[in-house]
């Protein structure tokens, strides 16, 4: 009998709302197959939506710090790219004239 008994785990929780919020399943579907009163689920519902507000609003700082991390990465690559196109120029450079010796 307990197999039967699934606890309402944070993760379990999570993916239901998930669900309800991509439409992947409504309220009352999800209240009939868990047999849980839909006003719980709505409140699970209400919970998550709030937290991701609240993550999408404490989110901002690290939105940018990802941003200046990836700027920095595309400019070391430029100068990277830049240094190698000037070595190339050089020596071909000193190619061409070693074969007018």
């Amino acid at each position: 009998m307990e197999d039967d008994i699934k606890r309402w785990t944070a993760k379990r929780k999570t993916a239901l709302i998930l669900d309800i919020i991509q439409g992947k399943t409504t309220v009352a579907e999800a209240s009939r197959a868990y047999d849980l009163a839909p006003s719980e689920i709505e409140e699970w519902v209400e919970e998550g939506k709030k937290g991701m507000e609240n993550a999408l609003r404490t989110k901002p700082l690290e939105v940018k710090e990802q941003y200046e991390r990836q700027l920095r990465e595309l400019q070391e690559a430029y100068g990277e790219a830049m240094l190698e196109l000037r070595a190339r120029k050089k020596l071909s450079q000193l190619l061409g004239n070693e074969d007018d010796k």
